[in-house]
């Protein structure tokens, strides 16, 4: 009896290592969120190894104290059986607006036993209708005080209101949005930490709130409700309107920037009061005279109204706040992506003085932000700061790649003896260097602080080697990415554009994946996508989607972002929701395809030529004669058609599933009949494009034959599988004949490297990935570069800054899609289930013999919403060693690079014998492995 009582001990010891952590609801720690039946996750860990779960229980509460198997008021879903530990929708009672829930979760282990509860996390109900929003739209008409011959910057509009709170606060909750930009502020505290409120989006369909618990902001007595707007998206400049002279350059919108709030207090007597905008608020102007997102703001702090956002400030010369209408079927949301936040300082590198006495600040790395100025001196003083990338070799402050962005603050000091701090609230921009203008006193180490500005998107994941430049290129990568990660995901953030290209986010979406958490972002984003499908099924070439343009409509290789980037968020975190809400959209989608292409199932020569450019903007950035556009259509329309086959079978519509099964074959025989010459060899009616006009780079001519061409055919799967090989060896004769180099545009770039791999050439993968010649990934990082470009080109040593003029950015994420391929293929990592419930890790060793210009030792990491999973590799004299994290709850698939001869040991054990893990079979040069969760380290040795 004692026997079995320890034993039974024993199990129960081992069953509290599984417990779960990292609680969040809809992707997010504690939100607030609107979404009627909101999904939850947990991570779990464990003390032993080859632990999953195999049934869990929820509890949700509407207090701590209730948060009991006995007490849980909302919901307890009891035990229920499953590995399920994300996308698990609240099934409890409906949920009223207001109501915060309390939750917790316990997971039972293999072995049957309950663990550990959780610690306690909750979530907040928003306004789930828009009929308890009793604030009204308010603002103040400042547009006639615009001036200036280029650009038209009215002052930005300040609103204050003063309400009294009685003793006794128990709960206070804000709810704020605007058209256009808001910073809000109680008794002179800002409200949150985001910047660039309530986000970017259609405005007419629908606009985003932000809420935020203000209970301890308030005070017994008079209060100031305080906020101060800017023109942002909503009433301000957008892209490169400007720049072509379109009809409308600002102001798509709306040209009146406008808040509406409620302020709702709950004391601890039971009683309620809410106090909402309406035209009681006080109005005016200030020291904000220009705010403009794309061309910087400019600050009078001599025209300060001290104390205007305090209780007691004398507003009597404010005029009242004007009203402005709703539109009835414009829907007020609660903002589902993450907040843009400050996400980390920047210290300033080196500071040079100019011989017309400027200063030019190097940040040491370009990025997307701001600036905080610190500085003395007389009233009057102005200090102007303009942003740039890059410096002539002289020195000087290169900006004309910023096209018709003005891209300048300017601070007018007010003579504080004490000195004066500012930072711009309602802009940013791209940059390293900062030219300062006007400085009386040499600049200190204080004077200026980088503020990195982006969507506070959590790091997932990590990749370092012994090679100096892979390094600085994946720090590239995700600085990239975050410096154009800004509430969507923008081109550039530095010229006269940074919209939501479609072509940009699809090529780049699943490098994303990789290295920060963004499946709030899509969320968002997929829907600004959706609001600007064209009526025809066609999605647009940017989203959201003001006409910058009259000649912006759709493309082939943008377009497709509708189809596969909820594709991918749906691999990437097992999401069927956005499947499910954006299904309609997609099967529209491929209506469109189906009727442009006139039942044929392909897209023939010239068959978009009546878009501009002719056929989109194809392999844009390609070297060389073009992939035909209209190849390229044809297919992304199978591979769209695989995607939507796929995503059918996880929301259990068999129905559609069967239907694009069969639609990706039929493209398949259509593509190969005419795109397919018998020898398996691309090709295309080169004379049916004439000389090429309308078409992007048509001058250069067209054939089939391109890298792009077999790179996308092998990584689409569009030919035949007996046929790969063949495709791979034209793919690899075709980079010796460019002399080892690519020449692959947006469209090519992505499949270059998984292509070569999956037709067994690893080697010159790794070549193309390590070169520092031009062009490549290395010569970038060799030329001084901490993003990634837009161009191959954008500089070079024998012509400087080639393209200014028409458009070069530094600040580009299209090509840093090499991501994936180095998370894939050189550490190994690939998802073989939704969410990386199971998984391989088959690493790509590199090439011996490449020295200090090789890679001996790589390590990468990735948290999944299953956990974190580590794929580490080490080779040196003949001896491999690979180590390996499985997260609890998965199953992984590890490849071992051992030849027939070779010996392999598993944590210092013979494979053979060990209880850890289990051999699974061979394939080529590798040793399949079974493993749970748990960390292993393998050796192989000859």
């Amino acid at each position: 009896m004692l026997s079995v009582m320890l034993a039974l001990g024993t199990v129960w010891a081992n069953a509290k290592g599984i417990v779960p952590g990292y609680l969040r609801c809809e992707y997010k720690e504690s939100p607030v969120t609107d979404v009627a039946h909101p999904r939850l996750s947990w991570e779990l860990t464990a003390t032993e190894n080859n632990q999953v779960q195999t049934a869990y229980q929820i509890l949700v509460a509407s207090s701590p104290e209730k948060l009991t198997e006995n007490g849980a008021d909302l919901w307890n879903s009891g035990k229920t059986n499953g590995r399920g530990t994300a996308q698990v929708a609240y099934a409890g009672k409906p949920l009223a607006s207001r109501t915060v829930c309390y939750w917790k979760v316990r997971s039972w282990d293999k072995n049957g036993i309950p663990g550990e509860w959780s610690k306690p996390s909750h979530w907040e109900m928003g306004l789930l209708d828009k009929s308890e929003w009793q604030g009204q739209w308010v603002g103040l008409d400042l547009d006639h005080l615009g001036k200036g011959k280029v650009y038209h910057l009215p002052p930005a509009p300040y609103l204050r209101k003063e309400v009294t709170i009685r003793n006794g606060v128990k709960k206070a909750r804000l709810y704020v949005t605007a058209l256009g930009l808001y910073e809000f502020s109680i008794n002179g505290k800002k409200a949150g930490d985001a910047f660039l409120t309530p986000g970017w989006t259609d405005y007419d369909k629908r606009v985003y709130y932000q809420t935020y618990d203000v209970t301890a902001d308030l005070k017994s007595g008079k209060n100031a409700l305080a906020s101060q707007l800017s023109y942002g998206w909503y009433a301000g400049y957008l892209g490169y309107s400007l720049l072509v002279q379109n009809p409308v350059v600002r102001a798509f919108y709306g040209k009146v920037p406008v808040l509406k709030a409620q302020l709702e207090v709950e004391y601890a007597d039971g009683k309620k009061e809410t106090f909402v905008t309406d035209q009681s608020w006080k109005a005016s102007q200030g020291a904000l005279l220009e705010s403009d997102l794309l061309n910087g703001e400019t600050y009078d702090a001599r025209l300060e109204q001290k104390g205007w956002n305090l209780a007691g400030f004398d507003d009597a010369k404010w005029k009242n706040a004007e009203i402005f209408p709703d539109k009835a079927d414009r829907k007020v949301q609660v903002y589902p992506g993450p907040p843009v936040r400050i996400t980390q300082p920047l210290r300033v590198g080196t500071t040079q003085k100019r011989p017309d006495s400027t200063y030019i600040f190097d940040m040491g790395q370009n990025y997307a932000g701001i600036v905080r100025l610190h500085v003395k001196g007389r009233a009057g003083d102005t200090i102007r700061l303009r942003y740039g990338e890059k410096l002539y070799p002289d020195g000087r402050l290169m900006t004309e790649n910023l096209r018709m962005a003005r891209a300048t603050d300017t601070y007018i000091l007010k003579g504080d003896p004490a000195g004066e701090t500012w930072e711009p609230k309602f802009t940013f921009h791209g940059f390293q260097y900062v030219e300062v203008k006007g400085l009386s006193n040499a600049p200190t180490k204080e004077t200026l602080t980088g503020l990195v500005i982006g969507s506070d998107t959590p790091k997932t994941g990590s990749f370092e080697t012994d090679n100096a430049m892979v390094n600085q290129l994946y720090s590239n990568i995700d600085w990239t990415q975050r410096a154009n990660y800004v509430d969507i995901p923008t081109d550039c953030p530095q010229r006269d554009e940074r919209i939501g290209w479609t072509g940009d986010a699809q090529v780049y979406v699943k490098s994303a994946t990789f290295n920060r958490d963004v499946a709030s972002f899509f969320t968002k984003w997929v829907v600004d996508l959706n609001d600007g499908q064209y009526e025809n099924g066609a999605y647009p070439l940017y989203a959201p989607r003001p006409n910058l343009r009259k000649t912006d409509t759709f493309s082939p290789g943008w377009m497709e972002a509708g189809i596969i980037c909820p594709y991918q968020i749906y691999r990437t975190y097992g999401d069927t929701r956005m499947i499910r809400d954006g299904w309609q959209d997609m099967v529209q989608f491929m209506n469109f395809l189906d009727t442009r292409s006139k039942g044929t199932y392909i897209f023939k020569e010239n068959a978009f030529a009546d878009i501009d450019p002719k056929g989109g903007f194809g392999d844009w950035l390609s070297f060389g004669k073009k992939t035909p556009p209209d190849m390229l259509a044809s297919f992304y329309y199978a591979y769209c058609a695989d995607l939507m086959a796929e995503m059918a079978a996880a929301i259990g519509n068999a129905k559609d599933e069967q239907r694009f099964v069969e639609t990706g074959k039929k493209v398949r025989e259509a593509i190969r009949g005419h795109y397919v010459d018998q020898g398996g060899r691309f090709k295309c009616d080169a004379q049916a494009y004439g000389n090429g006009a309308g078409y992007v780079d048509g001058s250069l001519g067209f054939t089939g034959h391109t890298q792009t061409a077999y790179a996308n055919a092998i990584y689409m799967n569009i030919i035949n599988p007996a046929d790969r090989t063949k495709a791979g060896d034209y793919l690899t004769a075709l980079l010796k004949e460019n002399g080892d180099k690519l020449g692959t545009g947006f469209l090519g770039a992505k499949p270059l490297l998984p292509a070569l791999s999956a037709t067994g050439h690893s080697d010159l993968a790794y070549k193309l990935f390590l070169s520092k010649e031009f062009p490549s990934w290395g010569f970038e990082v060799e030329n001084g570069s901490t993003t990634i470009w837009e161009r191959w080109d954008s500089f070079t040593k024998e012509d400087g800054f080639k393209y200014n003029a028409a458009m070069n950015s530094f600040s580009h994420y299209a090509f840093g899609a090499v991501c994936e391929w180095m998370f894939g293929n050189a550490a190994g990592i690939v998802m073989t289930k939704p969410g990386f419930e199971t998984f391989d890790i088959r690493p790509e060793i590199a090439p011996d013999g490449m020295g200090s210009d090789g890679i001996n030792h790589l390590k990468a990491s990735l948290r999944t919403i299953n956990g974190t999973i580590v794929s580490e590799w080490s080779s040196a004299s003949g001896k491999l060693t690979m180590k390996v994290k499985v997260p609890v709850n998965t199953l992984a698939h590890v490849y071992v690079p051992a030849g027939a001869e070779a010996k392999v040991l598993v944590n210092g054990k013979q494979l053979s014998s060990s209880e850890a893990v289990k051999t699974v079979g061979k394939e080529d040069s590798y040793v399949i492995v079974e493993a749970g969760s748990g960390d292993y380290e393998f050796a192989v040795s000859k």
